[in-house]
């Protein structure tokens, strides 16, 4: 073990050199090209075993240790945002409205570091490595549920993953036993009323007038209908009924999120939803169309996979604390490969020195402290060995 964090002391440099790479040339969900070629060509040099193109744009490489023992899966994704970043640094996006704006970039330069090291150490491995480079996590149906379905399981006894948190202290290493984070769902409501002018109101079904009761009764869904014991979410984050100023809208376009940890739940909100909506417009007279959109499951951690890296977590010398965190209500695709084998999802606090820097997910002054790139590594390095040796 000590062997693995010295050597990836050595390799931080180049961690950090190639996250920065990757975040001046980001590349949107299923449209990545270079980036899996970087990814290639860096694990081919190392004399990885390559598969490409997994599952559309995926990339898996396999390293087999020096010694027989069970087969350790570590994912990570490389997909960018549609976002204008404003951040002045020298590693700033070169690509005109697109950004690394989750960290994935820095996913990517944790997993190749890793990786490197690993390889350095082969000999010395109790097993198999499968190093999992995924694609299109920010956009639904994702990138790994494909690849799954191409093979980047087969034979994998365990997978770990980690998420870089910019809202986390640095140095802290978040994890739950159980559901982690949220199945996010979206659905679409366009509203049909009659349009008119603004004078005669009495000779039109004023589609705003419904929007805005649907907004507040798909409230009480949540707060009236679902169980204080249970978590969930509605919200209605876009709505669009352009008219000039003295016409009364015809139609409204709405579109929302729903977030939710119980399937059942998930199952009933989808069903309220049409219901209320229904009902809203009955009483205006008005037709509506509902279309509800599923996206990943929830993200649900395996109890002994999570308690080993919280173990293994405190070993790791930049770590300074190891907490459980509640339950998030963001979408992980990590979701679909828990479902099929054991493993677990944590976070890994990247929170700038200077809180005041700091901006969440999905902004675009989105930044990370870099450390946090050793740190992942350190934590995802030692679980992998730790496994190895506790099931060899």
């Amino acid at each position: 073990m000590e062997k693995l964090y010295q050597l990836l002391e050595e390799e931080y440099e180049e961690m950090v050199e190639i996250r920065r790479y990757l975040h001046q040339h980001p590349e949107l969900s299923f449209q990545e090209v270079k980036t899996p070629k970087y990814i290639a060509e860096f694990h081919e040099k190392l004399g990885h075993e390559v598969r490409t193109g997994v599952g559309g744009r995926g990339v898996v490489a396999t390293l087999k240790g020096g010694k027989l023992g069970p087969t350790v899966a570590l994912r990570a994704d490389f997909d960018a945002l549609p976002i204008q970043e404003e951040n002045d640094v020298p590693y700033k996006s070169k690509v005109d409205g697109i950004m690394h704006a989750c960290g994935h970039d820095g996913h990517t330069a944790t997993l190749l570091g890793l990786a490197k090291v690993l390889n350095r150490m082969k000999e010395d491995l109790q097993g198999t490595v499968v190093f999992i480079h995924q694609h299109a996590e920010e956009v639904p149906p994702g990138g790994a549920i494909d690849m799954i379905k191409d093979g980047c399981l087969d034979g994998v006894d365990v997978i770990f993953g980690t998420h870089l948190w910019a809202t986390c202290p640095l140095g802290e290493i978040g994890y739950r036993t159980g559901p982690f984070m949220a199945a996010p769902d979206r659905f679409d409501i366009k509203i049909q009323g009659y349009g008119g002018h603004g004078s005669q109101p009495e000779f039109t079904k004023d589609s705003i007038v419904i929007a805005g009761q649907l907004i507040n009764n798909l409230q009480q869904i949540v707060s009236r209908r679902v169980s204080p014991l249970d978590t969930a979410v509605v919200s209605v984050c876009s709505i669009e009924a352009k008219n000039p100023y003295n016409i009364i809208a015809d139609t409204v376009s709405m579109t929302g999120t729903v977030r939710t940890f119980k399937e059942d739940v998930r199952e009933f909100v989808e069903k309220e939803i049409d219901r209320v909506t229904k009902g809203t417009c009955l009483v205006s007279d008005a037709d509506y169309t509902y279309t509800y959109t599923r996206g990943y499951p929830a993200t649900v951690n395996h109890k002994e996979e999570t308690e080993f890296l919280a173990q293994v977590a405190k070993m790791a010398p930049a770590v300074d604390s190891v907490k459980e965190y509640p339950p998030q209500m963001g979408g992980e695709d990590f979701s679909y490969y828990l479902q099929h084998v054991k493993g677990t999802f944590f976070f890994t606090g990247a929170q700038k020195a200077d809180r005041e820097s700091s901006y969440p997910h999905h902004h675009p002054k989105f930044d990370i402290d870099e450390k946090a790139l050793l740190i992942a590594a350190q934590v995802l390095g030692a679980a992998t060995i730790e496994y190895m040796k506790k099931h060899s």
